[in-house]
């Protein structure tokens, strides 16, 4: 990194503004914080104007929601033009061929060589997986905000098996930036993407040493499972910077990977959207300053950003103040817990003092870890004491439970070079895995109303063509057919429906039938997708659960949805999809539940009005 006297602000330096998850429209129907991101990017914009950069770029979820309301766009629309358009000379030039780098759009070409608009500050944006592109036509809020001129959209895969991210070559003065981008993918098959060296990066054919090489992703950077992330190593080890996005933690300095020896930067998000440690950073945004291959990254703190403080107690360890035992102890630690809040607010009032910004009313989370035979007290009445003083007045007080430490892999131990192995696994497909399966499965798994090809053949299109009803119109088709079936065979108690619905499977393995049943189930799922258009919503992330929520681990129930035009999360990354299928359905209010197969065969009656 270069030091402040050796970059200058000159016709051979790059001003680059970054930021990333801006959330636009997070909470936009709260009375207190519904202004929280507009008042946000406003500052975001007003100081790329400010400090006269030569364009702006942001790291995914511009958006919050993967369909922004109208009163959301339309500010949006608003301070890009307000702030990003005007008389003020571009000066850089873009070298590479702009119909790749824009392939989302009927205008191939960065807006400001647009004689039709008069642009000052480029913005380039990757999208993230709140805004990501979906539908029939994989169309994106960004997209929209791209065929107005006003943001170029970059780093969009349009293929699901292999990618090849081609950067935009930018010139200024002596100054060359090849600018990589890669919108966010679902985590996993990312992961797999790249052990299975998918996943490439063109360069520059001439002078490839000449060139800064600056890489903006939107993905899990922390471990959430075994391959719900993408480590640093997989990245390509000629590239210099890595802009960050996806995680809300503020880590804006760039640290140096060891490894690969590139800098990685994380602006972290610019909106608590969870009362998470994480989110307690102070939020800042970089500028950025390119000349040759040396870079300064400026740190900008955000004025507007609703103050939000957090912080843990552990009861057990006040003993001094009271034990479980004591008279009257819950109202004991009610009354410690109003002092803690209390003195939160102090702080926040002081640090407030003289930014005239910052909202009045701070965020303010207390964790209660009551283990040790301690009792929860009424928080909505605790919370009726400062509903005047703090911006979150029905979440202030949040208690858990000791949790067990599981004992985490250290990561530096891993080698990332016996990962891009060929396995024995490779050439087997998916449906190959689920046969085997259920072939060396127990009696008590086994399927007893869908064969072995059909489910594997739905998982096929789920994985490889992201067919996300498949699987389900594969069993309700398959339930249609049954129920039919039984009816006309008069099957009434359960074990003969037990038996019957075996025999109906067995018949059709392996046969022309089976093969007609699938295939039928799976355009159906086509059809649907087709005739929704757009109608699939991105939902809140993992990460945003994982490490940006601290509800504890207990999941919550997502509700289940019916066949078709429910509202529905994006698989694996959002808040689920309702119970799934081949999970048991609970008996009755008051039943015991029975084996697996009962319940299937009262589903299987109640479906029919049998």
């Amino acid at each position: 990194v270069a030091s402040a006297a050796s970059v200058f602000d000159d016709e051979d330096t790059f001003k680059i503004l970054i930021a990333t998850d801006i959330h636009l429209g997070y909470l936009e129907k709260d009375a207190i914080r519904g202004n929280d991101t507009y008042n946000t990017l406003d500052e975001i914009l007003q100081c790329a104007k400010q400090n006269k950069v030569d364009f702006i770029l942001l790291g995914g979820d511009l958006f919050h929601d993967n369909k922004p309301s109208r009163q959301c766009l339309h500010k949006c629309l608003t301070m890009l033009r307000k702030y990003c358009m005007g008389d003020s000379p571009v000066r850089f030039e873009i070298l590479s061929d702009q119909k790749v780098n824009f392939n989302t759009t009927q205008f191939p070409w960065v807006n400001y060589q647009d004689e039709n608009l008069n642009i000052s500050i480029p913005v380039f944006s990757i999208h993230g997986n709140h805004d990501d592109p979906t539908g029939a036509e994989g169309l994106c809020a960004l997209d929209l905000l791209s065929a107005s001129g006003l943001v170029n959209h970059f780093g969009h895969s349009h293929s699901v098996e292999k990618i090849e991210i081609s950067p935009i070559l930018i010139q200024k003065g002596i100054t060359k930036l090849a600018l990589y981008g890669l919108g966010s993918i679902p985590d996993e098959r990312l992961y797999r993407m790249f052990v299975n060296k998918q996943v490439s990066m063109l360069r520059p054919k001439e002078d490839q040493d000449g060139w800064f090489n600056l890489f903006t992703i939107h993905q899990n950077r922390s471990k959430h499972g075994p391959t719900n992330y993408i480590p640093e190593q997989f990245l390509d080890d000629f590239l210099d910077l890595v802009v960050w996005g996806h995680e809300h933690e503020c880590l804006i300095k760039p640290t140096l990977n060891e490894q690969q020896l590139f800098y990685v930067s994380q602006p972290g998000s610019s909106v608590a959207t969870s009362l998470s440690p994480g989110e307690a950073t102070k939020k800042k945004i970089g500028l950025l300053r390119v000349k040759g291959r040396k870079m300064k990254l400026q740190e900008i703190p955000l004025q507007t950003v609703r103050q939000f403080f957090i912080e843990d107690v552990v009861l057990a360890d006040h003993q001094d103040c009271f034990t479980p035992d004591t008279p009257h102890v819950t109202k004991k630690v009610e009354d410690y817990c109003f002092a803690k809040v209390t003195e939160m607010l102090d702080e926040a009032e002081r640090e407030r003092l003289g930014c005239r910004l910052t909202p009045e009313k701070p965020l303010i989370r207390l964790r209660v870890d009551y283990s040790g035979g301690f009792e929860a007290f009424n928080t909505s009445r605790f919370s009726q004491k400062f509903v005047d003083r703090v911006a979150n007045p029905k979440d202030i007080i949040h208690f858990v439970r000791r949790r067990e430490q599981k004992e985490i892999k250290d990561e530096s131990s891993i080698d990332y070079g016996k990962l891009f192995k060929p396995t024995a696994v490779e050439g087997l497909r998916v449906e190959d895995l689920v046969k085997q399966y259920f072939e060396a499965a127990e009696q008590k798994v086994q399927l007893s109303l869908l064969t072995e090809q059909g489910m594997g053949k739905a998982i096929q299109e789920f994985v490889d063509k992201d067919e996300k009803e498949a699987i389900e119109e594969l069993i309700t088709y398959q339930l249609q057919k049954t129920q039919l079936h039984l009816q006309s065979r008069g099957v009434t108690t359960e074990q003969d429906i037990d038996a019957e619905v075996r025999l109906f499977r067995d018949s059709k393995k392996n046969t022309a039938e089976e093969e007609k049943d699938i295939q039928e189930a799976m355009n159906r799922a086509k059809a649907h997708r087709l005739e929704r258009g757009d109608g699939d919503f991105a939902d809140q992330d993992v990460s945003d659960v994982n490490m940006d929520s601290d509800e504890g681990s207990v999941p919550v129930a997502a509700p289940t949805r019916g066949r078709g035009r429910g509202s529905r999360g994006r698989g694996g990354r959002g808040r689920g999809r309702g119970a799934t299928a081949s999970e048991p359905k609970p008996a009755g209010r008051g039943r015991s539940q029975k084996s697996s197969t009962t319940s299937q065969s009262r589903n299987i009656l109640q479906g029919r009005g049998m």
